[in-house]
């Protein structure tokens, strides 16, 4: 079994599912069509924690929905790929317009259609409560289910590998005063 340190070492780019990953995968839709989604605060923040690292976080979803685009802006995600189900040419095309290899990206999931991209990249990630068929092609497994701050968790895992974490926390004296005397 190969350690975090060398698994993490490779990856650049991040690329999550929405629903399932980032939302509890619930639709709430209202009488009037509007649709509502639910994101932890805490998965944006390890995103942007990502990103001032220097590294590059991409949403790929089946759905299509504004909600997400509003979240992505809110977040600074410039890579959203929206409406596809048959995700893996969708993150070629991804991969070719970052200059970035699938062995040098990470994908977490939650259900069926994400199998063929779980397949094909460097670090294949699923959440605690993905089908059955998504956490047994999965080398990691986060322990927060999907939309509970399961993208924290891996986020913190791969930048702790990379010995990363602490150069990009807040200065301590954002941090609080948790080291007081």
């Amino acid at each position: 079994m190969q350690s975090d340190t060398i698994i993490a070492q490779p990856i650049r780019l991040i690329l999550s599912d929405v629903d399932g990953v980032l939302t509890d995968g619930s639709l709430t839709i209202d009488n009037s069509g509007v649709e509502s989604k639910t994101f932890h605060v805490r998965d944006g923040t390890a995103i942007k924690l990502w990103q001032k690292c220097g590294f590059t976080f991409g949403l790929l979803t089946a759905r299509n929905s504004q909600i997400v685009k509003l979240r992505a802006a809110e977040l600074g995600i410039e890579i959203v790929r929206q409406g596809f189900s048959e995700k893996l040419s969708v993150a070629r095309d991804i991969f070719a317009q970052l200059r970035v290899t699938a062995a040098e990206t990470c994908y977490v999931g939650d259900d069926l259609q994400d199998l063929p991209l779980l397949y094909e990249v460097g670090l294949p990630v699923a959440v605690c409560d993905a089908a059955t068929e998504v956490i047994d092609s999965a080398k990691w497994i986060t322990k927060a289910t999907g939309g509970r701050g399961a993208v924290r968790e891996l986020i913190e895992r791969l930048l702790k590998a990379k010995g990363l974490w602490e150069d990009c926390l807040p200065p301590r004296s954002i941090q609080g005063m948790a080291n007081r005397d």
